[in-house]
């Protein structure tokens, strides 16, 4: 019998020693289960534990605590029958053995009290099946009904029961199939994986909160292209992301083709993972070309054209983050300006690189100016070296420019140096259009160079522009 008695942190040892110890005075049958048991076994860090009991999950769960610490507070949700608290920093839930039955039209489990084997057959996967004993001399033990240790040993995502039962039951574990794929960098095996196709529209009972859940996790790997090559495969991706899934295809006219865009997102996508990037430039990344097939054109004797893709898929970003449930705040409108913006920096290096422009990228870039660079770096993947040569080369001037005009025009962050009350207050005007014309002719003026960004030439700059639009200075009082 496969122990893991070695594998245990002391913290952890004590915490399941004191589960046994409860249990066995309740004379119930304790296990942890699932998630904690895979990770402990892949040595992968985990700060949950999971235990199921044949009984009462919130009584365990008093119990344990209190022979713990008479200082923890046990949270239980009696509709459940489930209870958790906090010990040392790990979270750990109690919950009794369950047996569970569905109906075809919600995932929503009907419940019933069952044994140890009956809580391991509703599990997703065999690696989460996998259950660790608790009593007496079969302490530590696992217990592996479904060869899931055979199948982590393996790399193998593979379900318990027939994958069409498993995944018809709750759709959702289709996703969580991908996603533990996509984390653990294991195989979905081939029966488990040909179930999902047939199953894809089934995810559609899911609630988007769920789905997007899964997403972000698949997103925030280190390599996240594996996880939607496998949305994409199963055809989940069309039902639950269609915008992205369009991406895909190469269209041919005339001997004319262009890259497929679906598949270089996905290399933008984990350029900006090998970069750092957090998951909010990674969805800048997915969407940087949403727009391509809404803005694919044919021009004979030039090929395929997306003009405006940046400006169309900044439109569309809201919409996404809408239709996906992400945040509607900051996170939403910082993606939609690397969108808007992602080709800017590379457009500068086909002709001579002005100061104004590149004035003009910092004011709108602003504190996103290093993420919107990182993206266009992580843009670069052509399959020609000599072309990743040229574009990083030129984007390498761009950079070397922008932190020359930043050292001499200080305009991150940049207001100018005149306000509207200061225009205001000089030609005797109430709010009107034409502070708003003043205001923009001083901000066209620094950014293309024709007055410094400091107050006195923006002073000045105001009184003539005033002037020559029909203004009058109006004496100040002393």
């Amino acid at each position: 019998m496969f122990s893991i008695k070695d594998k245990v942190s002391t913290e952890e040892r004590y915490i399941l020693e004191n589960v046994a110890a409860a249990a066995a005075d309740m004379h119930v049958p304790a296990f942890a289960i699932g998630g904690y048991v895979r990770d402990l076994l892949l040595g992968r860090p985990c700060k949950d534990i999971d235990i199921v009991c044949e009984g009462s999950g919130i009584e365990l769960a008093k119990k344990t605590a209190g022979l713990l610490s008479a200082n923890i507070h046990v949270s239980y949700f009696k509709n459940f029958g489930t209870a958790m608290f906090h010990y040392n920093g790990i979270d750990v839930e109690f919950v009794g053995a369950r047996k569970e039955s569905y109906r075809r039209e919600s995932r929503k489990p009907i419940v019933e009290d069952g044994t140890i084997e009956d809580d391991q057959n509703r599990r997703d996967f065999t690696i989460n099946a996998l259950a660790i004993a608790l009593s007496g001399e079969d302490f530590g033990n696992i217990v592996d009904p479904f060869n899931g240790l055979a199948d982590l040993e393996n790399g193998i995502i593979r379900t318990p029961l027939t994958p069409t039962e498993t995944f018809d039951d709750d759709p959702l574990r289709m996703m969580r199939a991908i996603r533990f794929a996509t984390q653990l960098n294991f195989k979905i095996e081939h029966t488990t994986y040909k179930a999902i196709e047939p199953l894809k529209e089934r995810i559609k009972i899911v609630s988007q909160e769920r789905i997007i859940d899964e997403i972000n996790k698949i997103v925030m790997t280190e390599k996240p292209s594996l996880g939607f090559k496998h949305l994409f495969n199963t055809g989940l991706l069309q039902v639950i992301f269609p915008e992205m899934a369009r991406l895909q295809g190469v269209a041919q006219v005339e001997n004319y083709g262009h890259k497929d865009n679906f598949y270089h997102t996905l290399k933008v996508l984990d350029n900006v993972v090998d970069r750092g990037g957090d998951l909010w430039l990674r969805w800048a990344a997915i969407l940087h070309d949403i727009a391509k097939p809404n803005t694919q054109r044919f021009e004979e004797g030039h090929g395929w054209t997306f003009h405006g893709h940046d400006a169309v898929g900044a439109r569309m970003v809201p919409k996404i983050f809408t239709a996906l449930k992400l945040p509607l705040n900051e996170k939403m409108k910082f993606v939609q300006k690397l969108v808007a913006l992602h080709l800017r920096p590379i457009s500068l290096t086909k002709e001579n690189i002005t100061d104004s422009a590149i004035r003009r990228l910092i004011v709108e870039a602003d504190e996103d100016l290093e993420a919107l660079l990182l993206l266009c770096e992580a843009d670069i993947t052509s399959k020609n070296p000599e072309k990743v040569r040229k574009y990083t080369k030129n984007l390498q001037l761009v950079k070397q420019k922008i932190e020359e005009v930043e050292e001499r025009d200080r305009l991150r962050n940049w207001q100018p140096p005149i306000s509207g009350e200061l225009i205001m207050q000089t030609f005797g005007l109430t709010p009107c259009k034409e502070v708003g014309i003043i205001k923009n002719f001083i901000r066209e003026g620094i950014l293309d160079g024709d007055i410094r960004n400091e107050y006195h030439e923006a002073y000045e700059f105001m009184i003539q522009k005033g002037l020559e639009i029909g203004l009058t200075v109006v004496p100040q009082n002393a």
